[in-house]
């Protein structure tokens, strides 16, 4: 979503990204990923200079770093039909490994134990599914601990001003498993945490709440066009093919578009996963529900 940033040169007061002020006067965006970067200058006498570090290199943990509402994004907002809530309901039969899902008209209930159902070095040695860490691996001190997650969802999801992603769960996977945001603790790069994920992308907290950051491999193993879960805002999240097996090139900021699924053949706005940062979502492109636990 390169291309979705601002092209005029006013603040940017918000991209759902990290931002460092460093000077006056003018400023530069600068996006690194693990691929490649796009450097993007614009002049105003009205302005910071701004660094936007989000997994760059340098962007240490020395520096502090806020995150932004993104309500300044230009972001276009195709039509697409109100889902059928047969269409909803059969979207959230996918859901397994203990999920209760409970439709109703306005709002879906979502409870999970957020236990992964694949091995992990993150269980106890003596759990059927421990496995040693991989090669590489720096696994960190925490163990998976059963969570009691309620998330409370729209069940008919609709646009609203993008809002940024909070720290802690932002979605649930099918198997139940929270989804987390861009960020580490602190809203800090997740270049250093990304060495203690298992071979499926995920790793506790130190609550014990185990959680994918990146793509769950174990989700996207047998099609990478799968349905991964939904977000806070209802709409659904897949893997990083569409419905015709290719990678999208239109997704807008938050890391979405309008399409046809597999679950709504008539389209509907959804997010998906990808190797770069935000990684599953730059933000909310609907209204949050909620989550407690």
């Amino acid at each position: 979503p390169r291309s979705k940033l601002p092209q005029n040169p006013v603040c940017l007061r918000g991209t759902g990204l990290a931002l460092q002020t460093v000077g006056e006067d003018t400023y530069e965006a600068y996006h690194q990923t693990r691929r490649g970067g796009l450097r993007i200058m614009q002049l105003t006498r009205s302005c910071w200079f701004v660094w936007i570090g989000v997994f760059a290199a340098g962007c240490g943990s020395s520096t502090s770093t806020t995150s932004l509402s993104p309500s300044l994004v230009e972001i276009n907002s195709p039509s697409f039909p109100a889902p059928a809530i047969s269409e909803t309901q059969a979207m959230y039969a996918k859901f397994s490994n203990g999920v209760q899902v409970v439709v109703g008209d306005e709002r879906t209930t979502i409870r999970t134990k957020g236990i992964p159902n694949h091995l992990s070095p993150y269980f106890d040695t003596g759990h059927p599914l421990y496995e040693a860490p991989h090669a590489g691996m720096q696994i960190n001190p925490n163990a998976i601990i059963e969570q009691n997650n309620v998330f409370e969802i729209p069940t008919i999801p609709g646009y609203a001003n993008p809002s940024d992603t909070s720290l802690g769960p932002m979605g649930v996977a099918v198997n139940g498993v929270p989804l987390f945001n861009q960020y580490a603790a602190m809203r800090q790069p997740l270049t250093f945490e990304i060495e203690s994920f298992d071979r499926f992308n995920g790793h506790p907290a130190p609550r014990g709440e185990y959680h994918y950051h990146l793509e769950p491999l174990w989700l996207t193993q047998a099609s990478r066009a799968s349905l991964i879960g939904v977000l806070l805002d209802g709409f659904p999240v897949y893997g990083p093919d569409d419905a015709s097996g290719q990678i999208p090139a239109n997704l807008d900021v938050c890391h979405g578009h309008v399409a046809v699924t597999t679950d709504f053949p008539s389209g509907i706005y959804h997010y998906h996963v990808a190797d770069d940062p935000p990684y599953i979502a730059g933000c909310f492109r609907g209204v949050p529900g909620t989550i407690r636990n």
